[in-house]
């Protein structure tokens, strides 16, 4: 049995790592990070490569490919921090096409999977999304209110900003704009179908970037450790330092394992989405704070100054870790369908 890549999924992949390492050098990013905003030039391309909708059907305007082909590109996304709204044009994009009545597919969707019409996607608690990304910038807000760990349902509706009240909030990470959403009441319009399959696909979509960001994070931190001297040896030599990078390539192959099993039963086994998609977030958002945290420490004094790239990187991860459901939420949903 062949567990790798398709041919076509392989060159989406090379196209996109590429690109984005083209476009995403770190002094790009940090300007972009430091000015916090977007170049919608880098966007415009995006969106006439296809990317914004991959996963979309052809019918409303997408390519018409699988979750793991989106994967496939969050994952890149996410490995060179790109300051982009893909995340949350994606996460609307699915919410529409898997929860979404026809009729909200045939207006929102061909907007957003060509670009030209960015929506964003956030998860309600009482009454309240308290971390959406690019909602300041969204022609549609998708909020969704998730079902209970037990299976208990779940609902959605799509907003007008105009309905909302749209608090733009100053995260630790620079690279992404994220607001604080509250919808007035009686407005929006209900979504037409099941939240929770949608939900599942967001989250395993989230995943997907944060495991690109802690594989960056590795590939930086061993580097360093090749590269860096201590007493005529490089540091990686040491055990103390050879081993937690040990632990770090650990943690990031377990969450891109994981990662991808739920992207692939979202489409091929989706019996099976609810489990991985919660076994595949947990991971990842661990995977993501513990991978940068240890990176930090590899470093030294120079990964904790503002000059060095790699608390870009920490803070984006830090703060996915809390889109659609942290860790620990995500374990008590597993132990619940475990049972």
């Amino acid at each position: 049995m062949n567990f790798d890549f398709t041919d076509d999924q392989q060159a989406i992949k090379r196209t996109a790592h590429d690109l984005l390492a083209e476009r995403f050098k770190p002094d790009t990013v940090r300007e972009l990070a430091e000015g916090e905003r977007y170049d919608d030039a880098h966007w415009q391309e995006i969106a006439e490569l296809g990317w914004a909708g991959i996963a979309i059907d052809e019918a409303h305007g997408g390519q018409g490919l699988a979750t793991v082909e989106l994967a496939i590109l969050a994952e890149e996304l996410g490995y060179t921090v790109a300051p982009v709204p893909f995340l949350s044009n994606a996460a609307a994009g699915i919410a529409i096409q898997h929860a979404g009545s026809d009729a909200q597919r045939d207006r929102l969707l061909p907007g957003i999977a060509s670009g030209e019409t960015r929506a964003t996607a956030g998860l309600l608690r009482d009454g309240v999304a308290g971390l959406v990304p690019d909602a300041d910038s969204a022609a549609a807000i998708v909020l969704i209110e998730a079902p209970g760990a037990n299976g208990g349902p779940g609902s959605g509706v799509v907003l007008d900003p105009v309905d909302c009240a749209i608090e733009t909030l100053a995260t630790i990470d620079q690279t992404r704009r994220y607001a604080r959403v509250t919808p007035r009441a009686g407005t929006g319009e209900p979504l037409g179908g099941d939240v929770a399959p949608a939900l599942d696909r967001i989250a395993t979509i989230v995943s997907a970037e944060i495991v690109g960001v802690a594989q960056r994070t590795l590939e930086m931190t061993v580097e360093y450790a090749r590269d860096r001297q201590q007493f005529g040896r490089p540091i990686g030599a040491y055990q103390g330092v050879s081993h937690r990078c040990a632990d770090m390539l650990r943690e990031v192959e377990s969450a891109r394992s994981t990662m991808l099993w739920a992207a692939w039963a979202a489409d091929a086994e989706p019996e099976t989405l609810p489990l991985a998609a919660s076994m595949a977030k947990a991971l990842a958002s661990d995977a993501g704070w513990n991978v940068t945290a240890s990176a930090l420490q590899v470093h030294g004094g120079i990964g904790f100054t503002w000059e060095h790239d790699l608390h870009f990187l920490l803070k984006r991860a830090k703060v996915d870790g809390a889109l659609f459901g942290s860790a620990s939420e995500h374990r008590e949903r597993v132990a619940a369908l475990s049972m």
